[in-house]
């Protein structure tokens, strides 16, 4: 007896039908690749998976920031050496200026011997900062030098300036030298001897 649903002709078979399960599903055709990447085939739209790297790769990310770390503190400690030298420099030439601290004039107080010249020093005490006194001196026989100047350089407290004061022939003379500062400061000092020489 025949099945009504089966369909009508005589190319039906039950056989045919089933035939697949026997068979497999039909081969399916060549794909061809849609672009090729070096030596990597790509098909479809599907990710394969990348081919490893002729040479091997690091991380760069943290090392270079420690670099750039230890570089920046490098450039830092130098930038602040460099303004401390120059707020050294600076201070050094724009600083104070030269400053008078003390002025005292000394001499032997016996007197010079007869023929002989007095060495009369004045002793000028200063703030150890560089630049020039300019000075004259006065003598009590009327007599005064030009203006004289002596350079102080730096670091260095103290100037010795030197009146040599000549006598000749035999008396008694009460003899007054007097220093006299023009700059940076003006200052005076004098000191009193006896020349002396007997016949």
């Amino acid at each position: 007896m025949s099945d009504p649903r089966a369909p009508e002709g005589d190319d039906y078979s039950a056989t045919v039908l089933g035939s697949h399960w026997f068979t497999g599903p039909p081969e399916p055709a060549e794909v061809t690749p849609d672009r090729v990447d070096g030596s990597v085939l790509r098909f479809g739209p599907g990710v394969t998976a990348a081919m490893p790297a002729p040479f091997p790769l690091t991380a760069g990310g943290p090392p270079r920031r420690a670099h750039r770390a230890a570089g920046l503190r490098r450039y830092t400690l130098a930038g602040v050496v460099l303004l401390a030298v120059l707020a050294y420099l600076g201070w050094q030439r724009f600083g104070p200026a030269l400053e008078v601290r003390d002025v005292a004039v000394t001499t032997d107080a016996a007197g010079p011997p007869c023929d002989t010249a007095a060495d009369v020093v004045a002793v000028v005490r200063t703030n150890g900062r560089p630049g020039t006194l300019t000075y004259r001196w006065q003598r009590s026989d009327g007599t005064q030098s030009q203006q004289l100047t002596e350079r102080v350089p730096r670091g260095q407290h103290e100037a010795r300036l030197h009146l040599l004061w000549t006598f000749k022939g035999a008396g008694t003379y009460p003899a007054r030298a007097e220093l006299q500062l023009v700059s940076p400061a003006e200052r005076t000092a004098a000191v009193e001897f006896t020349y002396r020489c007997r016949p």
